[in-house]
């Protein structure tokens, strides 16, 4: 990730608009961001971080309630809204974020404030067409954007992109638990903490269901000892739920209350059989006692019947009597139905000759002289109105054709209105036509002209930027030349240094040599130079005495300073070399002269651009125009046609109006219309025809009636009746028939059961032997019956009590075979539980998974940051990570520091204030770089510290300076946020930050 400019408007201590160039300040690798306390120098690290994730760090974003309220100046104009917006490379993509904070801006209309949304923009830079892309408006997906390309969240940013000193100082001095939190949320191990929560979660949920089937087991131990009902007398089950013997307790108990209930289910089984056994003895007496008494009683009503029957014989003869003459006045029925058939045919024909004759005298056409005529005249007057009424059909056609010539001559009137409100607005469209033609046609001039300026612009732009980046890699390279010839400078004195040394080393070994040969002669040895066995005066090394250890390391340095001095000088001549071209490239005009015409032409090509999209919009408009002109002239056209055509029209349908007026009021005579006379004659042919066959009618059924009478009066005579009226009364209908049927049958079926009843032998041997003692009997069977039923209830009890026992004990069975698996379960993750929590005797350092996980983590860091404390230290301290057991006896993430000179190993806790510094710098970079793998390799290319370099001496200050510049290795640049005096001296890339009553502004100053 690289920054290359930041552009914040009305943002924290900065009232107005401040862009800062990143690209400028980067080129010398490191920075320095200083001011005055109360400037506004960590505000520009917040308006870096809100743009990213849209929220400043930590306690910052906490008092603005994370609603932007305290992000806006109050040095601010009331109008102007608080924006921040980054341009940055991220993962090879050239990016431009923009956010603006919730508004409060002055109403319109009225007093007060209206809060305006938050807003965001992202946009991408497409390298090959050279604009910029809309990429999202949504907070959503930009921060799940830039979360995706960075791989690390805004609190992981917050502590390894903008390093805070004071963080990684408490760091050093914290405890585990501390170092636990933070290093979980920079390296997200919040996975390994589920991990233990999901394991303890498990252990709770097997234990639940261990316990809760321990718990159904002793739940059916329970229900075997209430269906036992007190038959077996067993003491309860001894054991609670989880208890490792419980299942085995309760099915050895089910297994001896099984047994108990068969054997009592066996006796009352047998007591069952001998009530049975009695209750069928009793159950015959009492039957053969009823028998008896049913015989005896079935004699006794046998008699009753018989005597009643003597007493009815009167009544039954008369019946004979009356059916008799009511089978001979069956033969008269039929002629007697037909004449009052007759009768009733002619009473209804006079009322509906009597009602259509006197609708006829109530007719108001004058007709109703025919009231009392023959129907042969009412049928004639029929016919004539019917021949009348069929003249009206032609008349009835022109009456409607009268009434739509009417409609006609109305939508001719409509018509010629519209057609005269169409020509109206055509005239008055037309007339202005031109003037709107002019004013049309000198728009698509204007955005014609505007998109040529564009295309010229364009092709001025391309060049003009690439000349102003060929300024700034010139002026960065003039910088670089300048630093690589004072670092060529510093390695040629440092080699010549170096060759002056072993020349004078060499030199004082030459003279040395011979106290070396000395050391080794003995007496008595020749000499290795003289040959001599005697040495008297051996020469003694001097306390400067150079041997060739001395000369060759001297020698390897001065080699090792030549080789660097050819480096430097390789690199001056490289960069010497880029320099020539990049002034080639750029000429002689100043970087920020070249970047303001790119401005200018930018700001111009843009204005360009915006007149020309309007080109298109303009020429459809004029091409609308036109065809609304074209559309207009064919209407005003069509509508003259129209209206000449509707004149002749006109005076046709005048003149057929006219001849059909004149037939009408030939047709209608006295009558309003055509139809109103048409339906009085239709009424009156109507009253005529009914009159008529109303009149027939009586005729017809009066003749009917006659032959009736005649028939019946001779049916009568024949059957033996003197008149018709004898034979209608002894006429019995189908109901009385029955009655009289029935009770003939009646007394023929009672007669007969009373003589066979009183035949019978058993009956008549029964009436001669004592009455029967049924109560006596029955009483005896129905204590016989209770007995039966309660050895049944008791058998059935016991049956039932035995089933119970045998579903609960397989139940109970079932429930502990799978308790097994269920069990074994619950051991295996309550160990892996207690193992991941720390808590487990296996567990030796009762470190927790998560702190395992994050102790490898810290081990990591605490390796990269001793590569760099190691140099700010001058090689003394060392990082290194302990697992030595801490606090509440857990382990894991303790931090040490080995301090060379002593080569003791001590508590971080115990630094110095200056060495606390480097040391929790170091830690930061380290750590920086493992979150950096972590999150996938993404490059950081752009860091910032924040303060601490005042508790640093001159020398710790080269030092840690050095392990910063070292960082461009890796081709990132670091930004120092301080006040440190010095450092405006040491670092010439500056970013300053000035204070004033209107609000901070930025001030910035390349390397010199």
């Amino acid at each position: 990730m690289r920054l290359h400019t930041l552009r914040v408007t009305a943002f924290g201590p900065f009232g107005g608009a401040q862009e800062i160039d990143f690209d400028a300040l980067s080129s010398a690798g490191l920075f320095l961001l200083h001011g005055p306390t109360g400037a506004g120098k960590t505000s520009v690290l917040d308006a870096v971080c809100y743009a990213l994730y849209g929220s400043v760090p930590g306690a910052r974003q906490a008092a603005g309630s994370g609603q932007g309220q305290n992000l806006r100046s109050d040095h601010a104009v009331p109008g102007v809204r608080t924006e921040v917006a980054l341009d940055l490379t991220v993962a090879g993509r050239r990016l431009e974020l923009t956010r603006q904070p919730p508004f409060a801006r002055p109403k319109k209309r009225g007093t007060g404030f209206t809060t305006e949304k938050a807003q965001s923009w992202l946009r991408e830079y497409d390298a090959v067409t050279g604009e910029w892309k809309d990429l999202s408006r949504s907070h959503q997906e930009i921060g799940e954007e830039i979360t995706q390309l960075l791989g690390m969240s805004k609190d992981q940013f917050c502590q390894v992109v903008l390093l805070p000193q004071g963080d990684f100082a408490r760091f050093l001095r914290a405890d585990a638990e501390a170092r636990g939190k933070l290093l979980g949320r920079l390296f997200d191990t919040h996975r390994f903490a589920a991990v233990e929560q999901r394991l303890a979660e498990d252990r709770r949920g097997a234990q639940r269901q261990v316990e809760a089937g321990d718990a159904e087991l002793l739940a059916d131990a329970h229900r075997m000892q209430q269906a036992a009902g007190g038959i077996v007398e067993l003491p309860p089950v001894d054991a609670a739920p989880g208890d490792p013997g419980l299942a085995d307790a309760v099915l050895a108990w089910a297994a001896t209350a099984r047994s108990t209930a068969r054997e009592h289910f066996t006796r009352t089984h047998l007591a069952l059989g001998a009530a049975e056994s009695a209750r069928v003895a009793t159950q015959r007496e009492l039957a053969e006692a009823t028998e008896t008494e049913r015989l005896q009683r079935r004699h006794a009503e046998a008699g009753a019947r018989a005597a009643g029957l003597a007493e009815r014989a009167p009544e039954h003869r008369a019946v004979e009597e009356r059916m008799e003459r009511a089978r001979k006045a069956e033969k008269v029925a039929p002629p007697l139905s037909l004449r009052e058939a007759a009768e009733s045919e002619h009473q209804g024909a006079l009322v509906r000759e009597e009602q259509a004759r006197l609708a006829l005298r109530a007719e108001p056409s004058g007709e109703g002289s025919f009231a009392s005529a023959p129907p042969e005249a009412l049928t004639e007057a029929a016919r004539r109105v019917a021949l009348e009424l069929g003249g009206l059909a032609s008349a009835r056609r022109a009456e409607r054709r009268l009434v739509s010539s009417a409609d006609e001559r109305t939508a001719l009137d409509r018509d010629e209105r519209a057609d005269t409100e169409l020509l109206d607005e055509a005239e008055a469209w037309l007339s202005a036509w031109d003037t709107r033609r002019a004013a049309l046609q000198s728009r698509v001039d204007a955005a014609q002209e505007a998109a040529t300026r564009a295309e010229h612009l364009a092709g001025q732009l391309e060049p003009a930027r690439q000349q102003a980046r060929a300024a700034m890699e010139r002026d960065r390279l003039a910088s670089r030349a300048e630093d690589a010839a004072a670092v060529m400078l510093a390695a040629r004195e440092e080699a010549a240094a170096a060759h002056e040394h072993w020349l004078g080393l060499k030199e004082q070994r030459l003279r040395d040599v011979a106290a070396e040969l000395a050391e080794g002669l003995v007496d008595g040895a020749p000499c290795t130079v003289c040959g001599a066995t005697e040495h008297p005066a051996p020469m003694r090394k001097s306390e400067r005495h150079v041997d060739r250890a001395a000369e060759e390391g001297a020698l390897t340095a001065y080699r090792a300073a030549d080789a660097r001095r050819g480096d430097t000088e390789r690199a001056l001549a490289s960069v010497r070399e880029e320099l020539a071209g990049a002034k080639a490239a750029a000429g002689e005009g100043s970087a920020e002269r070249l970047a303001e015409s790119v401005r200018d032409l930018e700001v111009r090509h843009a204005e360009a651009r915006t007149a020309a999209s309007a080109l298109h919009a303009a020429r459809e408009t004029l091409a609308r125009a036109e065809s609304e002109q074209g559309r207009r002239l064919t209407d005003r056209q069509e509508a003259a046609t129209r209206t000449a055509a509707r004149a002749s029209t006109r005076e046709a349908l005048e003149r057929e109006q006219a001849a059909l007026e004149r037939e009408l009021s030939e047709a209608r005579g006295s009558a309003g219309s055509v139809e109103e006379r048409a339906a009085q004659l239709e009424r009156l042919a109507h009253l005529l025809t009914e009159a008529a066959d109303a009149a027939r009618a009586v005729e017809s059924t009066a003749t009917r009636l006659k032959d009736a009478d005649a028939r019946l009066a001779d049916a009568a005579f024949r059957a033996g009746f003197d008149t018709p009226q004898d034979a209608a009364a002894a006429l019995v209908d189908d109901a009385g028939h029955r009655e009289l049927q029935r009770r003939l049958d009646a007394w023929q079926s009672e007669q007969a059961a009373v003589r066979a009843i009183l035949a019978e032998e058993d009956t008549v041997a029964a009436s001669r032997e004592p009455a029967a003692d049924v109560p006596a009997a029955r009483a005896a069977a129905e204590a016989a019956d209770v007995r039966v039923r309660a050895a049944g209830s008791a058998r059935d009890a016991a049956a039932r009590r035995c089933d119970e026992l045998d579903r609960l004990s397989r139940r109970t069975a079932t429930e502990a075979r799978r308790l097994g698996p269920l069990r074994a379960t619950y051991n295996r993750i309550a160990r892996l539980a207690s193992l991941a929590a720390g808590t487990s005797a296996d567990n030796e350092r009762k470190m927790r998974l998560e702190s395992y996980v994050l102790a490898a983590r810290l081990e990591q860091v605490a390796a990269a940051a001793t590569a760099r404390l190691r140099r700010m230290s001058s090689g003394r301290y060392t990082l290194v990570h302990s697992d030595s057991l801490a606090g509440r006896g857990r382990s894991g993430l303790g931090l040490h520091v080995v301090d060379a000179w002593t080569g003791r190993e001590r508590d971080t806790a115990t630094l110095s204030g200056g060495e606390t510094f480097f040391a929790s710098l170091a830690l930061a970079l380290g750590l920086a770089d493992v979150v950096t793998d972590e999150a996938g390799g993404v490059r950081l290319d752009t860091l910032f510290i924040d303060e601490g370099f005042g508790s640093l001496d001159d020398q710790t200050l080269d030092e840690v300076l050095d392990v910063l510049d070292s960082l461009r290795e890796r081709d990132r640049s670091v930004g120092i946020v301080s006040h440190v005096g010095d450092l405006r001296r040491r670092v010439h890339a500056q970013l300053e930050v000035v204070k004033g009553r209107s609000g901070s502004v930025v001030r910035q100053r390349g390397a010199e």
